[in-house]
């Protein structure tokens, strides 16, 4: 199986190493035997038709801060997208949830050219998500996204497959991590600078954290699920959102007393599709702490079900890159 891989982050980065230590299994359990044949990052392209050398690709990016020296010579590949011949193309280029872009002309060009696509990138979903689905089936092509949410917790999965023959009445969560931690803190007495300096510091939210913050994040990942898992044709701009920054220590305090605690809610039903801070009981599976997140789905026959795990960290993302690998797999085997 041929892959092209744009964005070589921190996500990329781990896919990478993911298929080191993994490739012997997953051969055994699953007759895999990916082979990366180009590499993009911002800087240019490496390339190898017989496959590239995964350890050397590596060791080239950590040195020169880009693939494109991996040959010794820089390439630029017009078009190569459409020019390179791959089974699936991984879009894991940083989320912009303005345009989408390059995500979104990244995704397209693969889906034209009859390529199935992985990515982990929020904004082309958040911003086009039926078209980008009515492209994929026309040419008859898989566009999987399981790292978009919940990082390396099988969250759209579960929904999808787990609860298959049920119907999802509604779902509500903590979709970021980051407000989670936030709002954790301030229940241990920290005001919400504090909070977020803290939370910037352990590394869990970046200097620049608006998308966390405002509640962008979340929404866009709320889209992304009431699309897929029910049914919707929804975008950002259909989101009633607020965020954390006007949450007060007090509001906090008040919550506690009551054995209560204040949460960033990602909720959707047949009327609602908000993301705001919401008063929530300790007692409730959700209102879980620190930098989780959490998914409770109502559904007709099965009641509650609620799925919790971490929503970040760049080798838990690479690993729901690698369960779509093997979901596109299988698809080819059972086609």
């Amino acid at each position: 199986m041929r892959l092209i891989i744009c964005g070589m982050g921190v996500v990329g980065q781990s896919f990478v190493k993911l298929l080191i230590d993994s490739s012997e299994s997953l051969y055994k359990k699953y007759g895999i035997k990916p082979r990366i044949v180009a590499c993009a990052d911002s800087n240019g392209v490496a390339y190898s038709q017989t496959g590239l050398d995964l350890e050397k690709l590596l060791i080239v990016k950590k040195k020169y801060g880009t693939v494109a020296k991996y040959s010794g010579e820089k390439l630029h590949f017009e078009n190569y997208i459409e020019n390179i011949d791959a089974e699936v193309f991984l879009e894991l280029t940083p989320t912009n949830l303005i345009s989408g872009e390059p995500g979104l002309s990244h995704i397209i060009s693969a889906l034209r050219t009859h390529k199935n696509v992985i990515t982990v990138n929020k904004g082309p979903l958040a911003l086009s998500f039926p078209s980008l689905i009515e492209l994929s089936d026309y040419n008859n092509v898989m566009l999987r996204f399981s790292g978009t949410v919940g990082g390396g917790t099988p969250v759209l999965e579960f929904a999808k497959h787990c609860l298959k023959g049920d119907k999802i009445t509604s779902f509500s969560g903590i979709l970021n991590g980051t407000t989670n931690y936030i709002l954790t803190k301030m229940t241990e007495g920290f005001t919400f600078d504090e909070a977020f300096n803290d939370a910037k510091i352990k590394g869990f939210a970046e200097a620049e954290s608006s998308l966390d913050i405002d509640g962008d994040d979340a929404a866009a990942k709320l889209v992304i699920m009431a699309n897929w898992i029910m049914g919707y044709k929804v975008s950002m701009k259909d989101v009633d959102k607020k965020g954390i920054s006007n949450v007060k220590l007090d509001d906090i305090n008040d919550a506690i007393k009551n054995r209560k605690n204040i949460k960033l809610i990602a909720k959707c039903d047949e009327k609602n599709l908000y993301v705001k801070p919401s008063i929530i009981s300790t007692d409730d599976p959700i209102c879980v702490n620190g930098t989780l997140n959490a998914v409770t789905f109502k559904s007709v026959h099965s009641g509650d079900q609620t799925i919790i795990g971490r929503g970040a960290g760049g080798m838990e993302t690479a690993s729901s890159v690698l369960r779509d690998l093997i979901e596109i797999k299988e698809n080819f085997l059972n086609s």
